[in-house]
């Protein structure tokens, strides 16, 4: 019985490595890569019980990713913090809305997401730090802005500032979207981080990988509260974490050797892909 589960439990290892690197090299976690391939892997699964597996793998993956981005001095933690104040209940909802939406809604959604996003992230460039500053101090009254200043390992210094109440009501709605989705919310917090509160990218990376992670653990325990977690999800959830806990080391390791916009597109071109594949297998089914 070993020898016949031993190739399951190396390939879903495996999965693990790859989606836990790519995901942290872009500061996204790998949820949005894990559930679409969990979703083509088992079409028969409830929509619930994949979104819960994906999530706790997700928490697993930023844990090991975060604690070599806070090596680096990449995360603000005080605005993760910050954020997490609205986001929690938003989360809280959106877990408790899986239990209400059919399958193939669900996968729908999730694809035009994807492709959506995809799409946004290749066509909008990316901002200079400085200019992204400047443009920020027209959009509202100086005394609503946090001005943090982040510096990394390697003495480099990030000085950017951003709306506040504007973001805590972008992070509530992102909430209930990220954990609805299942995808721990790095596709839709690293480009919400980047072009709406002017983050620089190497510090969104970082910071969202936090903020992933609060998301995730609230998420998680949600899911587990509501009768999402079985032997299935369990086992899945170890083979898939394993290799997690690795990928995201060299993930995090490579993320700081590469150039930002390279970055970005590295996302937007992982997200559309996986928005595709949904749909091609929507069509062939």
């Amino acid at each position: 019985m070993f020898h016949s589960v031993w190739p399951a439990y190396a390939g879903l290892a495996l999965l693990g490595f790859t989606v836990g690197g790519y995901g942290t090299l872009v500061g996204a976690g790998g949820g949005f890569m894990l559930m679409p391939v969990l979703l083509l892997i088992y079409p028969h699964r409830p929509a619930a019980e994949v979104a819960a597996i994906s999530l706790a793998c997700i928490l697993i993956n930023t844990i090991s990713g975060g604690i070599a981005f806070a090596k680096q001095g990449r995360i603000d933690y005080k605005s993760a913090l910050l954020f997490s104040i609205t986001i929690i209940p938003g989360s809280i909802l959106g877990s408790m809305a899986t239990k209400y939406v059919p399958r193939s809604d669900f996968e729908g959604v999730f694809a035009l997401f994807l492709i959506g996003l995809s799409i946004f992230m290749f066509m909008k460039k990316t901002e200079s730090r400085s200019k992204a500053v400047e443009h920020s101090k027209t959009c509202g009254h100086s005394s609503r802005f946090r001005r943090p200043v982040a510096k990394t390992l390697d003495g480099i210094v990030f000085e950017y500032e951003y709306n506040l109440l504007w973001a805590m009501v972008i992070f509530l709605f992102l909430g209930f979207v990220v954990s609805f989705l299942g995808i721990g919310g790095g596709a839709l917090i690293v480009p919400t981080l980047i072009y709406l509160l002017a983050f620089p990218i190497f510090i969104a990376a970082g910071t969202s990988t936090l903020i992933i992670a609060i998301v995730c653990f609230t998420s998680t325990v949600m899911h587990a509260a509501l009768g999402s977690f079985h032997l299935f999800a369990v086992i899945h959830i170890m083979a898939i974490g394993s290799g997690m806990v690795f990928g995201a080391q060299a993930g995090a390791h490579l993320s700081a050797r590469v150039k930002g916009a390279l970055i970005v597109k590295c996302l937007a071109a992982a997200l559309g892909a996986a928005g595709i594949k949904m749909i091609l297998a929507a069509l062939a089914i």
